[in-house]
C-alpha cells in the first residue's frame, strides 16, 4: 500500500541545479497529441489549476515541474492530471511536496509509495526520490487499485492508501484538495471571461 501519513521530511532536498527543464518536452508532447487530433484543452486547464495549488505549498519552479508531470504521466491512461495531483497534495502537501519525504511507515517520495509497492512496479526505493519515477510508479499503483476496485476511481484512490478508518480519512482529504483545484479552475474561467469582455482583472 502507499503511505497515508504526512510526516516531516527526513532528508534534505536535492539541489535545484539538478533539475532539468520540463516545459520544452511538455510542449512537444502536447503538439504531438494535437497533431493526432486529440483535444488537450481540459488537461491543460487542469494543469494550470494544479500549478496554482502546488505553488501554495512549494516554490513556483517546483510547482510547475510537478504539475507538468501530472500532465505527462497520465497521458494514455484512464486518469486525468487532477487524479495524480490530488494524491500528491493529500500525501505530501503538508511537507512542501518534498521528493525526499518519508512517512513513519516508510512510504517514499511525493506520491508516498511503500518500498515493496515501488519494487512491484519495477522501481527501487531510491528511485522514489526522483519525481518523474515516483509519478510513474504512482500511476501504475493507482491503475492496479483501479482494477481491484472494478473501475471505481474513488475506491481506487482509497485503496491507494489502504483500508479502514485511515483510508476513509484519506478519501475525505482527496475530495477536499479536489474542491480546492476545482475552485481554482472556476477562478481561471472567470478571469478569462472578464478579459475577453474587456474587463480588467486585478
Amino acid at each position: 500500500m502507499a503511505g497515508c501519513e504526512n510526516t516531516p521530511v527526513k532528508k534534505t532536498e536535492p539541489q535545484a541545479a539538478a533539475t532539468t527543464p520540463i516545459e520544452s518536452p511538455l510542449d512537444r508532447e502536447i503538439k504531438s497529441l494535437l497533431e493526432k487530433g486529440i483535444s488537450m484543452s481540459e488537461r491543460k486547464r487542469q494543469v494550470s489549476a494544479i500549478e496554482a495549488a502546488f505553488t501554495r505549498r512549494t516554490t513556483p519552479d517546483r510547482a510547475r515541474q510537478l504539475a507538468a508531470l501530472c500532465f505527462t504521466k497520465t497521458l494514455g491512461t484512464p486518469f486525468m492530471p487532477f487524479d495524480l495531483a490530488e494524491i500528491a497534495l493529500a500525501e505530501t502537501g503538508g511537507s512542501r511536496l518534498s521528493g525526499v519525504a518519508v512517512s513513519s511507515k516508510g512510504a517514499l517520495g511525493v506520491w508516498q509509495l511503500m518500498p515493496q509497492r515501488a519494487k512491484s512496479h519495477g522501481y527501487t526505493p531510491q528511485d522514489m526520490e526522483n519525481d518523474e519515477m515516483c509519478a510513474e510508479a504512482a500511476v501504475r499503483e493507482l491503475f492496479t487499485k483501479l482494477q481491484i476496485a472494478d473501475g471505481n476511481l474513488d475506491r481506487a484512490k482509497k485503496l491507494y492508501c489502504g483500508q479502514g478508518p485511515q483510508a476513509n480519512a484519506y478519501l475525505r482529504k482527496i475530495r477536499h484538495v479536489r474542491r480546492e483545484m476545482l475552485a481554482e479552475l472556476d477562478r481561471q474561467t472567470e478571469r478569462i471571461a472578464m478579459e475577453e469582455s474587456g474587463v480588467k482583472t486585478p
